[in-house]
């Protein structure tokens, strides 16, 4: 079996940003999926939109879009792209908040990271709407579920639960 060779590391084992510079820009899709546990109470106010914070899924919906924008600022070997195209979805289910998201780009590298940060920073923000009356609630999920473009070209799965 071989050693699996890991992009964002040189020939000695330093980590390097990887230089995408002749690499041509193509057209990526990225899609995120996560869940957040809440209690069933909080599920019923967010339902009733009687959560004392305010509107904690549009809240959470601004701060996943904002978050794929800022992926260079939090990962260090993330290169900058454009994010030309993000979607955040949350849905209410029986006992948990579903959240997607899907980042667009035409550039040199992929969105996964982007779409992972978009769900995780949208997760967190529902997190600190409803703590204060929910301390059980926490993200029991996130993953990569789809990505389109780029070398390695479509792949896709579904999350474990």
């Amino acid at each position: 079996m071989s050693t699996p060779r890991f992009t964002h590391l040189n020939e000695a084992g330093s980590a390097y940003m990887v230089d995408v510079t002749e690499k041509q820009p193509t057209v990526r899709r990225a899609t995120a999926q996560g869940e957040v546990s809440c209690s069933p109470e909080i599920l019923a106010a967010l339902r009733e939109g009687t959560v004392p914070k305010g509107d904690v899924l549009a809240v959470a919906r601004i701060a996943g879009i904002s978050a794929a924008k800022k992926v260079p600022d939090l990962l260090p070997l993330a290169h900058t792209i454009g994010v030309h195209g993000c979607e955040v979805g949350l849905e209410l289910r029986e006992d948990h908040v579903f959240i997607e998201a899907t980042v667009r780009t035409a550039d040199r590298t992929g969105v996964e990271m982007e779409a992972l940060t978009a769900v995780s920073v949208a997760a967190l923000a529902l997190i600190d709407m409803v703590k204060g009356v929910d301390r059980s609630a926490y993200i029991r999920t996130c993953g990569i579920v789809a990505k389109s473009g780029g070398r390695s070209g479509d792949w896709s799965r579904e999350l474990p639960r």
